[in-house]
């Protein structure tokens, strides 16, 4: 990257709070750390941190500076990729993100192969909630990203990625798990596990609900946990259910650790969408939407 070494040298500092982290980090010593720093500081006539013994923190000149690096580190990942591009070679840096299901279910394959393809393409990876991941993109903190969820936003552009089933599952061999079928309104008397506000799956779910004249208010919600993977080590501990995709439990189905209740009359079908923001596009977010879609294969 063509970037002044210096402005790489604060930047891992400011994240860090740290000479010595940051040094470790960047494989020179603290002592050049220190002397970068300083440079800077000379250059731009300004107090970049303030120092208290062994602590450091940010000055207000500090914390303008972080934000225009950021801002100066994505041009310059634009622009090697862009030329890199010129050449038709497949390299440049990519940044990735993917809602939790996504991220913890499909995309772990898909990366390994991608990069397996092209391994001149760095990428950098982020999970979290739909509602985090999209506010990622309106940031340009990432360049695309793989979502659940329903929610809309008029700044960003979504195309469909591959369609997914939520079902209703619960620990095999309890007293819930013989309930082979339920109706909606039965539900409200089984005790639920649910994911956290500003998750694309309780979108989903709540929608589902819904149309079957049912509100988050009336079910009985136990606790709400921030992924699907600790909701189903809470399940196996208690007589809860849960709504969870498909995709992310066909091992414990396998292993005959969850069960699926039917609901009678009710299904709920996703589709997991790639986002980027209106008018940020290029070759390698392309190719990366190309590949995902050429190797999963639930359509």
């Amino acid at each position: 990257m063509i970037f002044d070494f210096r402005l790489k040298v604060f930047y891992t500092v400011a994240q860090r709070l740290s000479f010595t982290k940051a040094a470790h980090e960047l494989f020179i010593t603290q002592p050049a750390v220190t002397k970068h720093i300083k440079e800077l500081e000379q250059q731009l006539s300004i107090q970049l941190f303030k120092r208290n013994g062994n602590n450091i923190a940010l000055t207000i000149a500090g914390k303008v500076l972080v934000q225009y690096a950021e801002k100066i580190f994505q041009t310059y990942t634009a622009l090697e990729t862009e030329l890199a591009q010129l050449n038709n070679i497949e390299a440049g840096t990519l940044h990735i993100g993917a809602s939790t299901t996504v991220a913890q279910t499909i995309l772990p394959k898909i990366l390994a192969l991608f990069k397996k393809t092209y391994p001149e393409v760095t990428f950098n990876f982020i999970q979290g909630n739909t509602d985090h991941i999209s506010q990622l993109i309106l940031d340009e903190k990432i360049d695309v990203a793989i979502v659940e969820g329903a929610a809309h936003s008029p700044q960003l552009a979504y195309s469909p990625f591959a369609k997914d089933e939520i079902v209703l599952v619960t620990k095999a061999n309890n007293k819930l798990s013989k309930k082979a079928e339920i109706t909606p309104k039965q539900l409200l008397d089984i005790p639920l596990v649910l994911r956290e506000a500003g998750s694309g799956t309780l979108d989903v779910i709540f929608n589902a609900l819904a149309e079957e004249h049912i509100a988050p208010k009336d079910l009985n919600i136990e606790i709400q946990l921030e992924s699907s993977i600790a909701i189903k080590q809470y399940l196996l501990y208690s007589e809860t259910a849960t709504f969870l995709s498909i995709q992310s439990v066909l091992s414990e189905l396998k292993y005959n650790e969850l069960s699926i209740i039917e609901i009678k009359g009710m299904e709920i079908f996703r589709t997991f969408q790639f986002i980027q923001l209106h008018g940020k596009n290029n070759k390698l977010i392309d190719l990366f939407k190309r590949f995902c879609l050429a190797n999963y294969n639930l359509k």
